[in-house]
């Protein structure tokens, strides 16, 4: 696919009139996909697809078409018409003040293999660890590419394979164990450790349900549960535009206010399988230190904001969200984390996650699947479904006793469109108190 990307922007390069620029961002992969029901395979299908987005430039004007590509001669032939089209469309379009793309020639390639044995073979693993399960998932897996170029002369490329099996074994009603391996490299026994995990798991969701009353308790966070929490934050709190206009959720740290000491928040784009560039050209640096000992620190800044405000573009896509996150573990063993949250619910997951004060920071939401009421360090039961509403300057601040030493790799299991490249890479969390509502 590099090669016909290039060939491509080669192309469009001599269609080109005096004073013209084009960008072309190119999005394409090769995947397998697996859906799972009761434990067996209820669809499977590989997909082949490639993108472009080509956007024209002259005089401060700009306009973008997107297409596929097909591989075959008829992709030049598309993209000579795309640029007569956006010729025309450009006399009907008023100068952009905040167009910013980039100017000075940043090529790059990086290609990173994985070691995933065929989808066939995995299938039949999974089918065998799933049997009597009520087991429900989707296995992807295959390469993703990304591409840009425009005829500045700019080159770039990105290609990653990996694999994403996200999976849940239901009990009944809401009761379930929720889990997923990723990564780059299949080891089979770190797939059945997670089986396994959520065997145990599964067993205990057998035992009487309670209800506990609505006040705060101490709770150990699971990363797939801290993750729907730092997630939010890319709703604004980590972009330079939401600062600015003061729509942030974290404005209370430009004040003053902070998390704990323990939280160093960053985007790791050089571990993560994002692409080290965006749609404007504009290369991002390995890393940006978001939050670094509790305080704010920079924010992603993507070219439109960098042209508005004066600011030096970092490479963030037009959502100024992070598409690599990494936050660093604590001194906290996995493996004692219920012993020491002690007394307290162990939350494996969270869904239906708002903010109930924006400005304060203040989230709610749900518990879900596999929570669980612990005493000496040992479950005792599944919990019924609870509302949480409490502010991330206490769940990450001044009730935030520890973070795990594990921090664990989870990659975006979206596909609207495409497999998705984003990917965070977060510990658990174990917290004197949170507050439930109902």
């Amino acid at each position: 696919m590099q090669d016909e990307f290039f060939a491509l922007a080669d192309f469009v390069t001599t269609q080109l009139r005096a004073g013209e620029v084009f960008t072309c961002w190119f999005s394409g992969e090769r995947s397998d996909f697996v859906r799972f029901n009761h434990g067996k395979v209820r669809q499977a299908g590989s997909v082949q697809q490639r993108h472009v987005n080509l956007r024209l430039i002259h005089n401060g004007r700009h306009a973008s078409r997107s297409f596929a590509l097909t591989g075959r001669t008829d992709d030049l032939d598309r993209a000579k018409s795309a640029i007569a089209e956006l010729r025309d469309l450009l006399t009907n379009v008023s100068p952009d003040p905040y167009l910013l793309f980039a100017t000075d020639v940043q090529s790059s390639e990086k290609k990173r293999r994985g070691s995933i044995p065929a989808s066939a073979q995995i299938v039949d693993e999974i089918a065998t660890h799933s049997k009597d399960r009520d087991l429900v998932g989707i296995w992807a897996s295959g390469p993703m590419f990304r591409g840009f170029a425009n005829s500045i002369g700019q080159r770039n490329w990105h290609e990653v394979e990996n694999f994403n099996l996200d999976w849940s074994i239901y009990h009944q009603a809401d009761k379930a164990v929720k889990s997923s391996y990723a990564g780059f490299d299949w080891h089979e026994d770190q797939f059945r450790a997670k089986m396994n995990s959520s065997d145990e798991q599964l067993a205990l969701l057998l035992r009487p349900p309670i209800t506990i009353d609505a006040k705060e308790y101490r709770v150990f966070l699971a990363p797939r549960a801290l993750d729907e929490m730092i997630g939010m934050l890319a709703w604004g709190g980590l972009s330079a535009k939401a600062r600015h206009t003061k729509q942030s959720p974290l404005i209370r740290m430009e004040q003053g206010a902070r998390f704990s000491d323990k939280i160093f928040l960053r985007e790791n784009t050089a571990d993560g399988t994002a692409p080290a560039f965006q749609s404007d050209g504009f290369i991002k640096p390995n890393d940006v230190n978001l939050i670094e000992g509790g305080a704010l620190r920079d924010a992603l800044v993507a070219p439109r904001t960098a042209q508005e405000y004066g600011l030096v573009c970092n490479g963030a896509s037009s959502s100024e969200s992070p598409e690599s996150i990494d936050l660093a573990g604590g001194t906290l063993a996995m493996t004692d984390a219920l012993s020491a949250l002690d007394q307290g619910i162990l939350i494996n997951n969270l869904w239906y996650l708002n903010y109930s004060d924006r400005p304060a920071c203040r989230l709610t939401g749900m518990t879900r699947f596999a929570t669980f009421w612990v005493e000496q360090g040992k479950i005792v039961a599944p919990v019924n479904v609870m509302r949480f509403d409490d502010t991330l300057y206490r769940t990450l601040g001044e009730n935030l006793l520890d973070l795990t030493q594990e921090q664990e790799l989870m990659l975006d299991a979206s596909t609207y469109g495409s497999r998705s490249t984003q990917s965070s890479k977060l510990p658990g969390a174990l917290v004197s108190a949170l507050k439930f509502t109902l």
